[in-house]
């Protein structure tokens, strides 16, 4: 056979295969340096920086902060303490580097960071990844195998997040200096050799070493003595519960590596806490402690930004599409609680909710109501199930409320003046139908006069917008529902213990969902504090429909076990569907330099920004704001 028809013929053996749907495999066991879920990234194999940035932005200059709270630990990785600003419970945040770096402009995708390529076999029963020999810690010493593997037994051992991220791998061992392999309990799962990359990478040495005082560390426990990290920050200062500061590391070793070109501009962050979200407006307002203004309000975005220095040009206010799914922004019904341990309770509490008029008279028509764990996606169910989906819902047909087969998913709509009136009557029936019937103005257990109460826990002014409406309406129809207002450190307590009755809560998707949904709705993290299973999900058929969605075969097969779990959970009505908005609202002061362009996926990349030092004295000047 000749060399040219020997490449004609690989050639048509690696098209069948991609065909077949596993292209992923014909060229398994193959170091790759860019992974992606839903496809090739953009940049190939000749990635040189992201397509959005100002590769020679200057760098210097600091960046205000406001934090509400406080914070009492430097150890984010645990259940106890309240982590500083700059930390992530998942992620390396601001002092650690990961395995490899979540793409900024596409979705399911990630780049080298400490790994520099990784690998896995066709079976997907195990992952390879491959470290840069550059790679290293803030006091010089090189990252190790030794420290990617003690990183993950100690962050599958203690932190809930990670415990069910990786729930299916069972070990890592180094193969070489530079190599550690993953190895997995079961087959076929595509999403986990690429999941791998978003292991965090802890320092060894440092937390098995002992402190100034001579005292042994504990990466069990919190603790305020700042760690050594590998990333672009460095803690420089901080003020226990108060304050903390960041400065660049010069001599950062990723700092020339795809992902970071252009990035990681400013010499400085500092966060400032307070613990009253007024008294934070009030800082943003006057300047020198907070430069950028998320702003979620839709009543201060439209109403509030007049003051001086809007006027003056010198606040800029921006509005940055972006094109990721969007979250689920709902009330969370505690399960674990007995009041909301019937579905048919849980179904009427969704016909109160009046979010057109909300979104009329509060949100100035900004929002969009959410209608899918999905939204936004491909992934989002619609109207009736069928083809594969339906296949995979008649195995648990039994099990299901029969409408997940008859009817349409649809929220109330509050449209007409007589919606009302619709609305709360179908409540009304719902909780009869539920044993629950309204006497002397009060809906009460028809059997012990046991009064329908439950309490809505929150901690800003937004869940108090939110709220009242919603607690008006429940009124009317009997149902004693009060908002109780606490501090934020509280409110992550409690939160973490699953202490509430309702709250409500963000949880944000991917356009590739895998792993995490067991930290979502699995029986196993209902019980394990920390995890993002606020409702209390304990569903034997959600359960398969997760395995079935992290063993999915190809995309084809992933969508539609995902239109299945979105069926299921909206159906079984855990949560009540709040609202979206495809917008991220930043307002500024004009003290920054930014590319033009953004990245489309996110949004806005507010790394890619830069201080702009004629602008910030000229600010610092005018405002007399010591920055």
């Amino acid at each position: 056979m000749t060399v040219g028809r020997a490449r004609t013929l690989l050639k048509s053996v690696l098209m069948l295969a991609a065909f077949a749907g596993g292209l992923q495999a014909a060229f398994a066991d193959e170091w790759r340096t860019t992974s992606s879920l839903i496809g090739e990234s953009k940049y190939g194999d000749n990635f040189q920086h992201y397509d959005y940035v100002n590769p020679d932005a200057p760098k210097g200059g600091t960046v205000n902060s406001v934090v509400l709270g406080t914070f009492d630990s430097f150890n984010p990785y645990i259940v106890q303490g309240s982590p500083a600003a700059g930390f992530a419970q998942f992620g390396g945040g601001l002092l650690y580097d990961t395995l490899m770096e979540q793409a900024t402009d596409e979705g399911s995708t990630s780049h080298p960071l400490i790994a520099d390529a990784y690998k896995y076999p066709a079976d997907y029963s195990s992952a390879t990844y491959r470290l840069d020999p550059r790679a290293k810690w803030h006091d010089g010493q090189p990252i190790t195998t030794d420290d990617v593997i003690w990183s993950f037994q100690v962050l599958k051992a203690n932190s809930p997040q990670y415990s069910r991220y990786f729930e299916n791998v069972t070990d890592a061992v180094a193969i070489s200096d530079r190599e550690v392999e993953f190895h997995f309990n079961q087959k076929g799962n595509r999403e986990l050799p690429k999941i791998i990359g978003d292991l965090v990478v802890l320092p060894k040495h440092w937390w098995e070493g002992t402190d100034a005082s001579g005292k042994k560390r504990d990466v069990t426990k919190p603790t305020q003595e700042p760690p050594l990290g590998s990333a672009a920050y460095k803690i420089a200062s901080f003020k226990p519960g108060s304050e903390i500061i960041w400065q660049r590391v010069p001599d950062y070793w990723a700092a020339k590596l795809p992902v970071k070109i252009g990035r990681e501009n400013f010499d400085r962050q500092r966060f400032t806490y307070f613990l009253d979200d007024n008294a934070a407006w009030q800082a943003f307002t006057k300047g020198g402690l907070d430069d950028i203004k998320p702003e979620n309000s839709s009543r201060r975005w439209n109403t509030a930004y007049n003051f001086p220095a809007v006027q003056a040009g010198d606040v800029i206010k921006k509005e940055f599409k972006t094109a990721s799914p969007e979250p689920m922004q709902a009330f969370m019904l505690n399960t674990r609680r007995p009041l909301f341990q019937d579905r048919l309770v849980r179904a009427a509490l969704m016909y109160p909710f009046d979010f057109e008029t909300m979104n009329r008279t509060l949100f100035f028509g900004s929002n969009t109501r959410t209608s899918s764990y999905f939204q936004g996606t491909e992934l989002a169910s619609s109207g009736l199930p069928q083809g594969k989906e339906l296949e995979i819902l008649e195995q648990y047909r039994d099990k299901l409320p029969p409408e997940v087969f008859t009817q349409e998913f649809k929220l109330p709509v509050y449209d007409t003046p007589q919606a009302e009136r619709k609305y709360l009557k179908a409540a009304v029936d719902l909780f009869a139908k539920a044993g629950w019937v309204i006497k002397g103005g009060k809906m009460v257990n028809a059997k012990t006069g046991e009064p329908f109460k439950f309490e809505i826990l929150g901690w800003n002014d937004t869940d108090q917008v939110i709220a009242s409406p919603y607690i008006a309406n429940l009124r009317k129809i009997g149902v004693d529902a009060t908002l109780r207002l606490i501090d934020q450190t509280q409110y992550i307590n409690r939160v973490t213990h699953f202490d509430f009755d309702v709250v409500t809560s963000i949880l944000g998707q991917s356009d590739s969902p895998g792993n995490e949904q067991r930290d979502f709705w699995s029986s196993k993290a209902a019980d394990s504090p920390g995890s993002r299973n606020y409702a209390g999900i304990k569903n034997p058929v959600v359960d398969a429909l997760v395995d079935r969605i992290i063993y999915a075969t190809d995309r084809d097969d992933l969508v539609a076990a995902t239109h299945a779990l979105d069926r299921v959970l909206l159906w079984n009505f855990y949560v009540v569907p709040q609202y979206y908005r495809a917008v991220v609202w930043l307002a500024y002061w004009n003290k920054f330099g930014m590319p033009e362009k953004q990245p489309a996926y996110s949004g806005v990349d507010q790394n890619s920004w830069w201080i702009d030092s004629a602008r910030e004295k000229a600010l610092a000047a005018k405002y007399k704001s010591g920055n």
